[in-house]
């Protein structure tokens, strides 16, 4: 049953199923597959499983999957079964993101997290133990940082997803997928992207959105790995220090400018096919100066029109 994804020159599209205001992003969902988007993305918020439920029956030919469902919100058994599901209603376009999240997410759950890539690889293997009951599974992606979770999901899935992911340094990572299986392993990272010419104002946004993230560890080490280990170093001093206002002066436009997009129509699709050319699908993650994620999503939209 398994579908290609059709090269449409587009990138895929972050959609999050916001209390209150799912009806309109599965509107938006519709639209983004009439338009020839390159697929949909549903990030790791609790529920996004039930999102891609409705995109399986408001669109017709794009693709979606989860990115990520973090491996312990649910039994692998009930996964695989779910995923199998969306598989098939959706004639093959569907496809599973699993992740691991981040710790401080799970503590906040009260749920106790092992090791990540022992963990990863023993879930996907009772995911896939499960095809007798559920019946055929789509493929599966792993949320990537580093390289032992690519080396992870090159012996174990089909395709690895990053998020915020350093541009500069994603061709040593790609250079780690052998040749022979380029063309048919799935790449793609999650950017936080803003339209705006006014590049201090998108940055504003970009702070906000990746404020977070900074707190990680796992994020952190990674962005070391990329080239930044002088930014997360005064981050995590300033951290130490308790002096959390500091953080967005450390967070520089460099670092901020190779993890993210921003920038006119002309520089935001220049910045596309940036990440194309690294042979990683760019996922937009919209936000906009003006609005919340609808306007950001009708943003991108004219961005192509």
């Amino acid at each position: 049953m398994r579908t290609a994804f059709e090269p449409t020159g587009l990138p895929a599209v972050s959609v999050i199923g916001t209390a209150g205001k799912r009806g309109t992003i599965l509107e938006l969902a519709a639209e983004a597959d009439r338009r020839g988007f390159a697929g949909l993305a549903s990030p790791g918020v609790h529920g996004n499983l039930a999102l891609c439920g409705s995109l399986a029956h408001v669109t017709q030919r794009i693709p979606f999957w989860t990115s990520i469902q973090p491996i312990y919100h649910s039994h692998a058994t009930e996964v695989a079964i779910t995923a199998a599901h969306l598989y098939e209603v959706s004639g093959g376009r569907f496809r599973l993101g699993l992740g691991v999240s981040h710790a401080p997410a799970m503590e906040r759950l009260g749920i106790d997290t092992g090791r990540p890539l022992a963990d990863m690889r023993r879930y996907v293997e009772q995911v896939r133990s499960s095809e007798r009951a559920s019946g055929a599974l789509p493929p599966v992606y792993l949320a990537t940082l580093r390289n032992k979770m690519l080396d992870l999901a090159l012996a174990v899935a089909d395709g690895a997803i990053w998020a915020n992911a350093s541009l500069r340094h994603m061709p040593h990572q790609v250079a780690r997928i052998p040749a022979d299986r380029r063309g048919d392993w799935f790449l793609a990272n999650m950017v936080p992207t803003v339209i705006d010419a006014d590049k201090d104002a998108a940055r504003a946004i970009h702070r906000r959105t990746l404020g977070g993230y900074i707190m990680l560890p796992n994020y952190r080490n990674y962005w070391k790995q990329a080239g930044y280990a002088d930014e997360m170093t005064a981050i995590e001093d300033a951290i130490a220090a308790g002096d959390r206002e500091r953080l967005p002066s450390l967070m520089t436009d460099e670092w901020l400018d190779d993890c993210t997009t921003s920038g006119s129509a002309g520089e935001v699709r220049e910045r596309f096919q940036a990440w194309r050319d690294t042979g990683v699908l760019p996922i937009a993650v919209m936000s906009s100066t003006t609005g919340g994620q609808a306007k950001a999503i009708g943003e991108l939209f004219s961005l192509f029109e």
